[in-house]
């Protein structure tokens, strides 16, 4: 496997498939079955996931709400996208472990580095809830920062475009897709990686990105097998 230990993030609107919000039980099944497979190669599993699905901040504050309460509301939705996962993991015979940064010891464990980094030692998948616990920070900004704490080797950014292109490959059929660029040509060139504080994080650390589309089947265990999938952000 080209890496040991990985920190996957994964969207909220993933979840949802074709449905208009919530979680899609198929799309969350297909998600546990690649995980399962590069857990099974060896190869240690963190995860991050977003609420977009159930509850998105910005539209909150957009509506009039409160933004501190409308960040709370969107860190609760990743602990109920987190408990789905989990769900679905263990149905596939995966043992995993939810931690959450804000404390709601009946369902999760409290985030606590040193036991999660135990706990990945030890082939279980590691779910982190919450977000950062702190309003005003994406999940984005929460991969990167759980990445760095555990030492993961990379983060795999999971989405349904196969990578990053000079524009959006949605709306621009003339878009073009880099296999590697560097962190400098993103904040050049203004592509939408990750927002700003999240992406300076991991710039500073030195802390690779891959971009990738997780919708596919079989990509996950592709690219840790060291296939040129997505596009990887040095």
């Amino acid at each position: 496997m080209t890496y040991k230990r990985i920190l996957l993030k994964l969207s909220g609107e993933a979840l949802m498939g074709s449905q208009q919000y919530g979680i899609d039980p198929s799309r969350l099944k297909i998600y546990a079955q690649d995980i399962k497979a590069a857990v099974d190669s060896g190869v240690q599993v963190a995860l991050v996931i977003g609420g977009g699905n159930i509850f998105r901040g910005v539209s909150g504050v957009s509506g009039g709400m409160d933004r501190v309460q409308g960040d709370y509301m969107g860190m609760l939705a990743t602990v109920i996208n987190g408990l789905a996962l989990q769900s679905a993991l263990e149905n596939e015979g995966v043992q995993t472990r939810l931690q959450s940064a804000i404390k709601m010891n009946e369902i999760a464990e409290p985030f606590i580095r040193r036991r999660a980094v135990r706990h990945l030692e030890k082939g279980r998948v590691v779910i982190f809830g919450g977000g950062t616990g702190n309003p005003y920070f994406t999940t984005d900004s929460a991969a990167v920062l759980r990445a760095i704490e555990i030492e993961a080797d990379v983060i795999l950014k999971g989405t349904r475009v196969d990578g990053i292109y000079t524009s959006d490959p949605e709306k621009d059929a003339t878009a073009t897709k880099f296999d590697h660029i560097s962190f400098a040509d993103v904040l050049k060139r203004g592509l939408n990686v990750m927002d700003t504080t999240a992406f300076t994080l991991s710039q500073e650390n030195e802390l690779p990105i891959v971009v990738f589309d997780m919708n596919t089947p079989g990509n996950l265990q592709r690219l840790l097998s060291g296939e040129q999938i997505g596009t990887t952000v040095r």
